[in-house]
């Protein structure tokens, strides 16, 4: 019994530590996944997915389901309307976490928070990539510019106004420049599409 709790031990640390941790992390560190079903049966853990646990009483971030969905897909971007919500850029709640992912990496499974998958070529996948930490755990979110573009871009999938209230909440706030915004939408084939959009809204100073 004394291994048992040596491990629970363990295991709390682990996750004062990072926040959010993975089976395979736990189980490096010496825990068995017998032993962190009987702490999710005890209630002192919280299984958010399968394989990723936190302590029942971690304190949440805003961004929680962020940090949960990088532990699951750790060489996702956030992107999208989820990104803009990061950046405070819109009054949307996304319903899912929007990810971005290159052409020929694997796809998750459907588990916990909900995700939006959205396939980036290389070159696009890796631009302008800014890392945050949200619960100890490290996030890789697009930068403002780079996600007004792809707003543009995917406006197909995300709705055209979304795309103009990232855009104008960016300028307002000041978070882009004009040509941060319009380089991004050069490099992503959406200069023309945005250019207009621009123009109006800066036509005012």
């Amino acid at each position: 019994m004394s291994g048992s709790v040596t491990q629970r031990q363990i295991a709390r640390t682990v996750l004062i530590e990072r926040g959010i941790a993975r089976l395979a992390e736990l189980r490096n560190a010496g825990v068995t996944a017998a032993t962190m079903s009987r702490m999710e049966r005890d209630g002192e853990v919280l299984r958010l997915a399968r394989g990723l646990y936190q302590l029942p009483n971690a304190e949440l971030d805003a961004n929680h389901s962020l940090a949960e969905i990088a532990k699951r897909v750790p060489k996702a971007v956030v992107c999208l309307v989820s990104a803009l919500a990061f950046h405070g850029l819109t009054d949307q709640l996304p319903k899912h976490v929007w990810l971005a992912i290159g052409r020929k990496d694997w796809a998750p499974k459907p588990d916990g928070t909900p995700i939006r998958i959205v396939r980036f070529t290389g070159s696009l996948l890796n631009e302008s990539v800014e890392t945050h930490v949200i619960e100890g755990v490290t996030v890789k979110i697009f930068g403002v510019a780079k996600t007004i573009a792809d707003c543009f871009r995917y406006r197909g999938k995300i709705g055209l106004s979304v795309a103009i209230e990232g855009l104008q909440e960016a300028l307002r706030q000041r978070k882009a420049t004009p040509g941060d915004i319009i380089n991004q939408a050069e490099r992503g084939g959406v200069g023309t599409v945005i250019r207009p959009y621009l123009e109006a809204l800066t036509a005012n100073g």
